[in-house]
C-alpha cells in the first residue's frame, strides 16, 4: 500500500476559501516554473519506484493535513483507516511518500499492523538491487548503515533479524543489505563498520585519483552525462560510444559507473562517464556515500544534462537535478542540455523544436541529432584546443601524415615537389608535434 502525503491544505474549506487559496497558488506557480511536485505526481513516482523494487501495489492514498503529526505523520485517526485498507488488501507493507522518524515508524506500525518504510529506505533497498561492483555495494551498504543505526533503539531484536545478505540479493523490500554483516543491537559493532566501509570507500577514491591522474596526463576531456533517473542517459551513453551498459526502464538501474572513449567530429577522444540518477530529495546518506563515484561529475570538463522532453514534469526534475549539482559543488562547471526521447512527441512538435547555444534536442534511441551533439560538445571543449593551420610535410615524413590524418580534420591537400601542403583543424597538443611543419604567415 501506497501513502502519500499533501502538506499545507485542510480537508475541507469554504468555496471562497479555495478559491482564493487556488488563485495564489496559480500566481506563484506556472507550469513552466514550478519548484516542486505536486501530491499527485509524487505520489505517481513513488509508484514507479516501488515497481521498480520489484512491489505489487495494491492500494494508495493521499492525506490533506496542513502540517505533519509528530507522533504518526498523518495522524491516528487516519492510520486506523489506513489499517482497515491493509487488512482487506491483504497488504505486508506500507511505503510512506515522506521520510519517517524512528519513532514515527514504530508508532505507525503498531497500529497499522504491517510493516512500514519510507521512500528514503525504498530509494536504499532499489540501490541495493542495482549495485554490481564491489565499489558500488560498499556505497550502498555505507548509505543504509548510517540511515538505520538512529532506528536500532526499541527495534534491536528486529533489526538484527534482517537478513545480511549480499547487496543484490533477493529478499522482502526494505530487507536487503546492508551487506554481508547482520545489523546487531551493538552499536559498537555497527559504528565499527562503517568506519570500516569509509576506509575501504576512501581506498576506492585513492584508486580513482591515481587513474584520473594518469588520464590527466594525456590532454583527454571527461564529459559527465547527468540528469533525473530514467532521462535516458545510459541509451544515450550506448549511442555515443557503442557500449552495452544496461538501459533499462526502471529507475536506478544504472549505478556503478562507466566511461568509455569517443572520437569526436575533429579527430580528438573524450572521455564519456554514465552517472547514477539523480532524484528529487535523494537521501543525503546516498549522495554522501557516492561521493566518490560523483567526483567524476565534480572533475568533468563539461557536463551533459540530460532530460526527458516528454515528461510532464520535466521543469520540478530539471531543478532536483540543479539541487543535487549544488551539492556536488559543480555549478560552475559548462554544461549542455540534451533533451532527449523526442522520438515520442508528435511530428508537428518535433519539428518546431530548435536548438540553441545551451541545447540540443535528440532522440538516443533512433540517433537523430547525436551528430549535432558531438559537434556541440566538441565545440565547448576547451581542454585542448582545436587551431585551423597550414602545415607543408614532406611525403617522406609518414609518420607526421599517419597521425595528422588520424587525429585532425583535414580541409584541403596538394602535392608540391614531394611536399604534401595541407590545411587543417588540429588539436594544441597535436600541433606542438608537428611544429617543425606549420607554415608561419
Amino acid at each position: 500500500m501506497l501513502v502519500g502525503l499533501d502538506l499545507g491544505r485542510r480537508r475541507a474549506a469554504s468555496p471562497a476559501i479555495a478559491q482564493a487559496r487556488d488563485a495564489a497558488a496559480a500566481a506563484r506557480i506556472t507550469t513552466s516554473h514550478r519548484l516542486d511536485f505536486s501530491p499527485e505526481e509524487s505520489m505517481a513516482e513513488l509508484r514507479e519506484l516501488a515497481t521498480s523494487a520489484g512491489a505489487q501495489i495494491l492500494t494508495e492514498i493521499i492525506q490533506m493535513k496542513e502540517r505533519p503529526d509528530p507522533a504518526t505523520l498523518i495522524g491516528k485517526g487516519k492510520l486506523e483507516e489506513i489499517h482497515g485498507m491493509v487488512a482487506s488488501a491483504s497488504a505486508d507493507l506500507v511505503l510512506f511518500d515522506h521520510e519517517l522518524t524512528p519513532s514515527q515508524q514504530r508508532n505507525i506500525e503498531k497500529v497499522v499492523d504491517a510493516r512500514v518504510i519510507d521512500r528514503t529506505q525504498l530509494i536504499l533497498d532499489i540501490f541495493a538491487r542495482h549495485a554490481r561492483t564491489r565499489e558500488g555495494q560498499l556505497q550502498v551498504e555505507l548509505a543504509q548503515l548510517e540511515y538505520l543505526l538512529p532506528r536500532l533503539t526499541g527495534r534491536g531484536v528486529q533489526m538484527s533479524q534482517i537478513a545480511g545478505t549480499s547487496a543484490g540479493a533477493r529478499g522482502p523490500i526494505g530487507t536487503r543489505g546492508p551487506g554481508e554483516t547482520q545489523l546487531e543491537t551493538d552499536r559498537r559493532k555497527i559504528y565499527r563498520r562503517i568506519r570500516h566501509i569509509k576506509e575501504e570507500v576512501e581506498k576506492v577514491r585513492r584508486v580513482r585519483a591515481q587513474q584520473r591522474l594518469r588520464r590527466e596526463s594525456v590532454p583527454v576531456p571527461t564529459v559527465a552525462l547527468v540528469g533525473y533517473t530514467n532521462a535516458g542517459k545510459s541509451t544515450l551513453f550506448n549511442q555515443l560510444t557503442r557500449s552495452g551498459v544496461l538501459a533499462s526502464s526502471k529507475m536506478f538501474a544504472t549505478l556503478d559507473p562507466t566511461i568509455r572513449a569517443v572520437t569526436l567530429p575533429s579527430r580528438r577522444k573524450a572521455l564519456f562517464s554514465d552517472t547514477v540518477g539523480f532524484l528529487r530529495n535523494l537521501p543525503h546518506t546516498l549522495v554522501s556515500a557516492f561521493r566518490a563515484t560523483l567526483e567524476e561529475v565534480q572533475r568533468a570538463s563539461l557536463i551533459l544534462h540530460v532530460s526527458d522532453v516528454t515528461s510532464p514534469i520535466r521543469h520540478e526534475q530539471d531543478v532536483q537535478v540543479e539541487k543535487v549539482l549544488g551539492e556536488l559543488e559543480a555549478l560552475n562547471k559548462p554544461r549542455l542540455r540534451v533533451m532527449n526521447k523526442i522520438d515520442l512527441l508528435p511530428a508537428a512538435e518535433r519539428d518546431a523544436l530548435e536548438d540553441d547555444a545551451h541545447t540540443v534536442h535528440l532522440s538516443a534511441v533512433t540517433g537523430a541529432g547525436i551528430s549535432t551533439l558531438l559537434d556541440r560538445v566538441d565545440a565547448l571543449l576547451q581542454d585542448d584546443p582545436l587551431r585551423r593551420v597550414k602545415l607543408a610535410i614532406p611525403q617522406r615524413e609518414g609518420k607526421a601524415l599517419a597521425m595528422l590524418e588520424g587525429k585532425a580534420r583535414v580541409y584541403a591537400r596538394e602535392y608540391q615537389d614531394g611536399v604534401v601542403h595541407l590545411e587543417a583543424e588540429a588539436p594544441e597538443s597535436l600541433l606542438r608535434k608537428l611544429q617543425a611543419f606549420v607554415v608561419v604567415r
